[in-house]
């Protein structure tokens, strides 16, 4: 049998988890953190020894278990979340706190584009949409009130970098990782070409980018004092992975473009895994999957189970509390919560927008809850939000079966949300599609294995990696008088929403300068 270890760095958890080669769990260990810290209202920032530390101590908490000796892990990867930047000096040591993608800071100014492509842009109605990719890149905004910590900036890339160089030393990263506002070519799989728009609205210079290479290629390998701290042997092959959302979908046995797989993780998504370039939505790239030469068409809510956290935090302490005393998930208690209101949560009605967008919905976007009455409760809150959740990713279904001409004939749920049996049957109902739960949780790591079996020659390739290390763990079928009353709220309600509430939250913005500009 052979083990790999993979390390998956979350936004508010890192983990350790050992899998075989059928792609079940032996041993894990998981490290809760705090998600960031703010120096300022909106600012989202983390020191990467937090990081570093937490995988320490997952890395120790398998140990302790018991159920495998490090003598016997093969290989290791590493998936993260999507869109931490991290400063560096030439020696991949961090400059300052890495910025998280949760941040909401944006530069004053936007770099002046060459006519050419100012024209192109307007031509193509993206003017905004280039406008506030200048606005929201850290790097701008890091040259413009950072510029001595900028100038020290010998190494720039994403969080994935700066953990695959401290392992290995080697400024190497994997291609599926590249989710941000960097100078990547989505369509090509790699750095910008010379001559590419991004160059000019960036700072940034090719040499301090790392080397990319395919999900399951080779990193390098764990360096003496890593394999020391995290108990592991010298000299262990260190594997390309892909990004958290990218491996859940591997992971979830997302191969093909007829099964749709559901993250329902802090940002809450749907994506497809295709084989060629589609975009969802114009000039809105897909993201590279984590199988080499692959893309997943993406919608996703920014803040989608971040949610789920804010009401636990906001109204659920009396559920946490018990749930700690019965040493169970806050979700298991909070399901049994909302277990007997009925389907449409007696006409509450939840908009997820409590991030805005750059598109649809747009900057000015805001949450929004209709149909109170003095029947509802905080658990009518919660099962709300559930719904508007799934009505929101409902509406990404349907932008990319229009795109792509594709029907999807089954969903795939995973992330910490994929835990609640509730959650995921009213997701069967709302999409009126049958639901799967993996046979794992942990598919984010379980897609960073794959690779790092493909990567140690265990699998030919990824799709019989995939064949033999995923499989479905439990099946929802739609209920079809919850269909009908969802299936109406969805038309007649949640779709006119934003649309009729759009005018409002403008003049919300106007009036009260949040969210800004």
């Amino acid at each position: 049998m052979t083990y790999v270890m993979a390390i998956d760095n979350g936004t508010q958890s890192v983990r350790a988890i050992v899998f075989d080669e059928h792609g079940e769990v032996v041993a894990s260990g998981k490290q809760e953190i705090e998600p960031y810290f703010s120096a300022q209202p909106g600012w989202a920032e983390q020191n990467v020894d937090v990081y570093w530390q937490a995988m320490l101590t997952a890395c120790h908490q398998v140990w302790q278990s018991g159920a495998v000796e490090p003598s016997q892990i093969e290989g290791l990867s590493v998936t993260t979340q999507r869109g931490t930047i991290v400063c560096m000096d030439d020696k991949g040591r961090a400059l300052r706190p890495a910025i998280i993608w949760l941040d909401q800071r944006e530069a004053a100014g936007t770099p002046q584009l060459p006519a050419r492509w100012r024209l192109l842009f307007k031509l193509a109605g993206v003017s905004h949409t280039i406008e506030r990719f200048c606005k929201r890149a850290q790097l701008n905004w890091l040259a413009e009130h950072e510029p001595d910590a900028w100038k020290r900036t010998q190494r720039f890339g994403l969080l994935s970098a700066w953990l695959n160089c401290q392992l290995t030393g080697e400024f190497r990263d994997s291609i599926a990782s590249q989710v941000g506002y960097i100078p990547f070519d989505f369509k090509r799989r790699s750095w910008a070409g010379k001559r590419d728009w991004r160059w000019h609205v960036l700072p940034v210079r090719p040499d301090q980018l790392p080397v990319l290479v395919e999900p399951g290629e080779r990193l390098g390998l764990l360096q003496a004092k890593q394999a020391g701290e995290m108990g592991l042997p010298e000299g262990l092959p260190v594997f390309a992975a892909a990004s958290d959302k990218a491996c859940e979908i591997l992971g979830s046995g997302g191969y093909t473009p007829e099964i749709g797989c559901l993250s329902y993780g802090t940002t809450a998504t749907i994506n497809t895994c295709r084989d060629s370039y589609l975009e969802v939505e114009p000039h809105m790239p897909p993201y590279p999957a984590a199988v080499p030469g692959r893309f997943a068409t993406e919608v996703n809510i920014y803040r989608g189970f971040w949610m789920v956290s804010w009401f636990k935090k906001e109204f659920g302490s009396r559920e946490v509390a018990l749930a700690d005393q019965l040493d169970v998930a806050p979700e298991t208690v909070l399901d049994k919560l909302i277990s007997d209101i009925p389907a449409g949560s007696m006409g509450l009605v939840l908009q997820p927008y409590w991030s805005p967008g750059a598109r649809d919905p747009g900057p000015e976007a805001k949450g929004g809850i209709i149909g109170f009455g003095d029947v509802h409760t905080r658990a009518h809150i919660y099962r709300a939000i559930l719904e508007g959740l799934a009505y929101g990713l409902r509406e990404g279904l349907e932008k990319i079966e229009k795109r792509s001409g594709t029907k999807l004939q089954y969903l795939r749920v995973s992330g910490g949300g994929s835990k609640s049996d509730i959650a995921l049957q009213l997701t069967a109902d709302i999409f009126n599609l049958p639901v799967e739960r993996p046979h794992t949780a942990e598919t984010s790591a379980l897609g960073a294995a794959i690779n790092t079996m493909v990567g140690l020659g265990i699998y030919p390739d990824h799709r019989s990696a995939m064949e033999r290390m995923t499989r479905v763990g439990r099946r929802f079928e739609p209920q079809q008088h919850a269909v009908a009353t969802y299936e109406r709220l969805y038309v007649e309600v949640y779709k006119r929403m934003y649309k009729q509430l759009q005018p409002l939250y403008k003049s919300i913005r106007d009036i009260t300068g949040y969210p800004s500009l």
